[in-house]
């Protein structure tokens, strides 16, 4: 589980949080309410931000990840960070982890960096059924639910637990980076039932990746149900591909 510190999640679904709260007002009811509704029903996550982008299959506009939530630090120095990040508007994470001293990357250094890291998940992964994609200077890692979850369940399957340990390590060896965690399904049954399943199946990937000593405030967990589909949803093919967990890496560009 993630301990240490509390999150705050604005779920672009509103399946937790009904209507729209702009950041800084989570922010300030955040601090001085450490025991609101909101941070109860969202303690288990951690949060990122994200930005409008196009999904591939449908053609539609989807929130990905550049706004929409923030983590408060533990710290004094990550709390200041995750502020200053929030008023300029980038991701609170990158705010955060540099104030509590995690250097940032620039220029060249990015594409390095990254080029890098790729190169250690191609390595680590093959073989798995999990693959790595480099999307500009980001990568997706996609985790087909087949090798991943039993069917209708969210405890990932122990033979899978290998898997994400060698991502663990990469990740931690780098990191200058920071990792998002979506769950998706197909859009077969209900949509709140597929929406909760997806959450809670991204929860136990990056509960597994954290528990290997990766920073927390790395991370942000978001379950998208059927909302993000990449494959066709009439064709069991299609829903098979749709089923899956991603991980999306990015630098802290600093």
């Amino acid at each position: 589980m993630f301990t240490g510190y509390s999150a705050v999640l604005v779920n672009h679904r509103a399946a937790v949080i009904k209507g729209h709260m702009p950041w800084h007002r989570i922010v300030d009811e955040g601090l001085s309410n450490m025991n609101s509704k909101i941070l109860v029903a969202l303690a288990a996550t951690l949060a990122l931000s994200a930005c409008t982008t196009m999904n591939p299959y449908t053609g539609e506009s989807q929130m990905s990840n550049t706004a929409g939530g923030t983590l408060i630090g533990a710290g004094g120095g990550a709390l200041a960070g995750a502020l200053v990040g929030a008023a300029v508007g980038g991701d609170p994470r990158v705010g955060a982890l540099i104030g509590a001293g995690v250097g940032g990357l620039t220029g060249a250094a990015i594409g390095d960096y990254m080029d890098d890291q790729e190169a250690e998940l191609r390595a680590q992964l093959q073989g798995t059924g999990v693959s790595v994609t480099r999307v500009g200077q980001n990568i997706v890692l996609n985790m087909p639910s087949n090798i991943t979850f039993a069917t209708d369940q969210s405890t990932v399957q122990p033979s899978f637990n290998s898997t994400l340990v060698s991502v663990a390590l990469v990740l931690k060896k780098f990191d200058k980076s920071i990792v998002d965690v979506y769950g998706h399904t197909d859009d077969q049954g209900d949509d709140a039932y597929n929406l909760s399943l997806s959450q809670r199946r991204a929860v136990s990937v990056a509960t597994i990746l954290a528990n290997q000593g990766i920073d927390q405030r790395r991370f942000y967990i978001e379950g998208k149900g059927e909302s993000s589909p990449i494959a066709s949803n009439a064709t069991e093919p299609g829903r098979a591909q749709n089923r899956r967990v991603e991980i999306q890496i990015a630098p802290i560009n600093g």
